[in-house]
């Protein structure tokens, strides 16, 4: 190639585009499996439910801890992930996650009594505590810049499919035990089943780990300069000027700010106004009740009259009905914005909410059998979709964005560490006392999710700023 016609190599990064566009979509897609494994185990549970309180013969409130019981994993891991991925590596924080995502599958297939049950839902909590930070992290590492906010949706996306995939399985494993979830496949019963076969996409991941490379970014943090380059050169191409975009990474990790616990604090009551805003967002995102769809809605189906291979069906359709909400959120919250998307969403959850409450308010027992009326059914069933689909479109989508750009940088990260914790603890609130809500009063419990749908509205009106078009280094 003569002078005339060589191309010089791009100096950054930001208009670098991949030679091979499939390979970095392969390493994402990668990545985003941590993100199928984190809504897959999290909604997994939900098709065995019944059956856990039927083969232990616990009452609703200590199965309410069982379920839960992950998410006391989930805050550990979430905790410990960034310092685990800046000691070994974001690859080797992913090959631990699997590790822990394959043995609490196996663990919890073969559980013989409740407390070992929640022990092994812990470290499956653990792994998708891990998950839910490493993935975004190192998808935002590895991402030519041109492609990122395409790319980091891999995640999102990732979730709720795996929802969807894990609400699929359920459904097949209890056709092949004939609608009965304590029915014997090949010498297990068939919860065991639907908590094991997660053994499959976790082995997955961990296989396809060892297929991608380490993130660029913390190769040049460990000194690995010219492995950082190649890294560099495959997924932004091969004219980039790999010299200066290693030296670039160098300048931006030394030169980051380290924020602390100590950082958040200074307003009136006690953190600063913008943390709680954060921590608003975090809260009333769980409070709505989403996490009792996911958890608990075959359950719910059931409780209702509805006879378990019709729940498992619903219950999949939710997450269908998840999966396109998502889809639009990605479509609009770039274009309308963040606070009208928010609010769109607030006020459709609860009109839902508020109708399935009423529908509930219709349920009766007749000889024996928990019904409601095919009105009040119908009602029931499409407000339950309308609830998670105006969920999905807005406030599942939107609260992560705005809790990525919403913090001055100087306190980013330990804001952020602030508000997810909120959100664990919100879904921890959320998800043991929904058993015990329900067995008091279904409807009640339904129009308590309402009161906290309508009180964002307030929130995100007064409060919540707009984030849309403004650069980082603006949030002040």
């Amino acid at each position: 190639m003569t002078s005339s016609t060589a191309k010089a190599p791009t100096p950054g990064g930001a208009g670098a585009h991949p030679d091979h566009l499939g390979h970095v979509i392969f390493i994402t897609a990668a990545a985003a499996m941590g993100g199928f494994l984190f809504g897959y185990d999290s909604s997994v549970i939900n098709g065995a439910v019944e059956a856990i309180r039927d083969r232990f013969d616990v009452g609703s409130a200590a199965l309410a801890q069982v379920i839960a019981a992950a998410l006391i994993g989930c805050a550990f891991g979430a905790a410990t992930a960034g310092r685990i991925a800046d000691r070994i590596g974001r690859i080797r924080c992913m090959q631990i996650a699997a590790v822990l995502f394959t043995t609490s599958a196996v663990g919890s297939a073969l559980a013989f009594a409740l407390w070992d049950l929640a022990m092994w839902r812990i470290i499956g909590g653990v792994g998708i505590g891990m998950a839910s930070v490493i993935g975004p992290a190192y998808i935002a590492e590895v991402s030519p810049p041109a492609y990122r906010g395409r790319l980091a949706s891999f995640q999102q996306a990732a979730i709720v499919i795996g929802i969807a995939v894990s609400q699929l399985v359920n459904w097949g494993i209890l056709g092949l035990a004939d609608g009965d979830q304590r029915g014997e496949i090949g010498g297990l019963e068939a919860w065991q089943w639907m908590l094991g076969v997660m053994v499959i996409p976790a082995v997955l991941y961990g296989l396809l780990s060892f297929a991608i490379p380490e993130s660029p970014r913390f190769l040049v943090s460990v000194g690995r300069m010219e492995k950082a380059k190649t890294v560099l050169r495959e997924v932004e191409g091969e004219r980039i000027d790999a010299d200066a975009r290693v030296r670039e990474i160098d300048a931006a990790i030394h030169s980051e700010h380290k924020s602390t616990f100590k950082d958040l604090l200074g307003g009136r009551f006690g953190f600063l106004p913008i943390v709680w805003i954060g921590i608003g967002l975090s809260v009333f995102q769980q409070l709505v009740g989403i996490n009792v769809i996911f958890y608990y809605s075959s359950s719910l189906w059931q409780s209702v009259g509805v006879d378990p291979s019709s729940s498992f069906l619903y219950s999949f359709e939710t997450s269908v009905v998840n999966i396109i909400g998502t889809v639009i959120a990605m479509l609009l919250v770039d274009r309308i914005g963040r606070k009208p998307l928010a609010l769109i969403g607030s006020v459709g959850m609860a009109i839902s909410l508020g109708l399935a409450a009423w529908a509930f308010s219709y349920k009766s027992t007749e000889a024996g059998e928990i019904a409601l009326p095919h009105t009040q059914g119908l009602v029931a069933l499409i407000a339950a979709n309308c609830f998670v689909l105006f969920f999905a479109l807005s406030w599942g989508v939107v609260v992560w964005v705005l809790l990525g750009e919403m913090f001055p940088g100087r306190i980013r990260a330990a804001a952020l560490g602030v508000a997810a914790a909120a959100q664990w603890i919100a879904n921890w609130v959320i998800t043991v006392s929904f058993p015990t809500l329900s067995d008091w009063n279904l409807a009640g419990t339904y129009l308590i999710y309402t009161c906290f749908a309508l009180l964002s509205i307030p929130f995100i009106l007064k409060w919540v700023p707009e984030t849309k078009g403004k650069a980082l280094e603006e949030m002040g």
